[in-house]
């Protein structure tokens, strides 16, 4: 008995020592990685970064005056802008809502040469949280980079701390909605949206946005309230009709 005690202990001892041991590698990590995050961040040169106040939703076609251009957060539509290569200006509300999933947008002057919009628009592969297209408002450099309240600026493709901005910030975690999708929302440009608000259509993403339940909370419950008087409405009518054939049957 004592020895089998003895031997419970020494178990029971071995496995506090082994998760604390653990739980210290694990700590250390994160550290590390918080270090090792850091460095790399101080290697772009030229990184701006703001404090973004409210980002909520606002109704589609409402425009948001942002005090970047381009922006860095904020207010936005309840769609994000999928993820991908464009070659026309997008809807600022959209690419924010992008930003807002970890996404990186990169923008640049209309004018720029061809083999510069070429050496842009390879920095992005499928599944990459990379937002690219021209920018038809006022920009401080030929290119820049946004991630959610960041920014860099170059004057080239091929400037390195533009890549190591978007490999840095590409899904980033410090977003309000890290890993949120970066695809199923808006595939059309400005000038598609614009178009298509003018006209009075509606603005649909391919998927139903974030939050959808809040945005869409009335109609929804009107909607489940009409389809559960219509099924006891139906079930009255099937009442009914078992009703009249027990009484005819009866009758007989």
């Amino acid at each position: 008995m004592r020895a089998q005690r003895l031997k419970e202990e020494r178990r029971k001892k071995i496995l506090t020592i082994s998760g604390i041991s653990l739980a210290a590698a694990l700590v250390l990590g994160l550290l590390a990685f918080a270090i090792f995050m850091e460095i790399r961040s101080r290697n772009i040169s030229g990184v701006e970064e703001y404090t973004v106040g409210s980002y909520a939703h606002v109704d589609v076609g409402q425009q948001v005056d942002y005090e970047q251009s381009p922006p860095v957060g904020g207010d936005h539509w309840a769609y994000w802008q999928n993820c991908g290569v464009y070659d026309q200006a997008l809807t600022n509300e959209f690419a924010v809502h992008s930003l807002e999933h970890g996404a990186v947008w990169i923008t640049y002057e209309p004018g720029l040469p061809q083999d510069e919009i070429d050496a842009l628009n390879s920095l992005y592969s499928p599944g990459d949280y990379l937002v690219i297209s021209p920018f038809e408002g006022e920009m401080d450099a030929p290119i820049v980079a946004s991630s959610w309240g960041r920014q860099v600026t170059a004057d080239t493709a091929d400037d390195q701390d533009l890549t190591r901005f978007a490999q840095l910030y590409e899904r980033g975690q410090d977003v309000p909605e890290p890993g949120a999708s970066c695809s199923g929302g808006i595939a059309e440009t400005a000038a598609e949206i614009e178009t298509a608000l003018a006209e009075g259509e509606g603005i649909e993403g391919e998927e139903m946005p974030d939050e959808s339940a809040e945005d869409t909370g009335g109609s929804d419950t009107e909607d489940t309230g009409g389809s559960e008087d219509a099924d006891a409405d139906e079930s009255a009518d099937e009442t009914e009709d078992t009703d009249a054939e027990a009484t005819g049957s009866d009758e007989e």
